[in-house]
């Protein structure tokens, strides 16, 4: 949501995305040919990808035979990931290939396990730690995964970082291994986290937006400006670092990418004021 929201107005705009994803197409590519998980990625590289027939292909999902259930953009990526000797260098002909308005990076080098610390002991693998619930820690297989020195230096020279909005254990901090959160507190940016609309079942269920923030701070991450939905209620110990907007688009089911980038820019400028 982020990149859809902000596609179209940052000078410049890099993703950096988890590579832990087990499950589906993506966890089928990742036993079948040792690639690095491709979905977040496609994902990313869709929403960056103006809208037409290579964001729409990208996205095509085969419904019959062999390849039933993988999306096409699943299937280049594993190709280009197979084929490049870099995982960066198969990201960025990607984007060149799709005409992407912006930079796809994989948060690791290499394929990592999702495992999480819960009220009824530790879980592995993204899929299961979704359905876990009552999480205490995540982390990772290897703990300390090499980063792609492309991502430390998107991060270094950032004038502003967005964290979520999205899952918040299997997506958000799923990307945010030691490597990207030591960038992260080593960056003179602007560090906006993008609140959720609210709690997502099994993962955090019940979770206010204080224990969303919570979770981001826990985690290693401590965001400047928090940027929330006007309908989201805001505990004074969290009032500090929260802004409020009205960010959902009219059924109220998702963020509006519109009123997001407004919002973000708004905020941007306020603080460079």
């Amino acid at each position: 949501m982020s990149l859809d929201a902000m596609r179209d107005v940052a000078g410049e705009l890099t993703a950096v995305v988890s590579v832990a994803d087990d499950g589906g197409s993506s966890g089928r590519l990742r036993r079948e040919l040792g690639v690095l998980a491709p979905g977040d990625m496609r994902r990313c590289l869709a929403a960056l990808t103006p809208p037409g027939l290579q964001r729409d292909a990208l996205e095509h999902r085969f419904g019959d035979g062999t390849l039933s259930g993988h999306p096409a953009g699943n299937l280049l990526l594993a190709a280009l990931l197979q084929t490049a000797s870099d995982p960066v260098a198969a990201m960025d002909a990607a984007a060149a290939m799709v005409g992407a308005r912006g930079r796809v990076l994989p948060a690791c080098r290499d394929s990592v396990d999702l495992l999480a610390d819960t009220g009824k002991g530790v879980v592995r693998g993204q899929v299961a730690v979704a359905r876990a619930g009552d999480i205490q820690r995540l982390h990772t297989s290897p703990a300390d995964p090499e980063i792609p020195s492309e991502v430390e230096s998107s991060i270094a020279k950032a004038d502003v970082i967005l964290v979520g909005p999205g899952s918040l254990y299997t997506s958000v901090l799923a990307a945010a291994v030691p490597g990207v959160r030591r960038a992260i507190d080593s960056s003179e940016a602007i560090v906006i986290y993008i609140a959720n609309l609210g709690p997502e079942p099994r993962e955090t269920d019940d979770y206010s937006l204080a224990d969303h923030i919570d979770a981001i701070r826990a985690h290693g991450i401590s965001p400047d400006i928090v940027l929330a939905d006007l309908s989201l209620e805001v505990d004074q110990r969290v009032r500090d670092v929260v802004e409020q907007r009205s960010l959902r688009v009219p059924d109220g089911s998702t963020h509006s990418p519109d009123l997001l980038a407004a919002a973000v820019s708004e905020l941007v400028a306020s603080v460079r004021a």
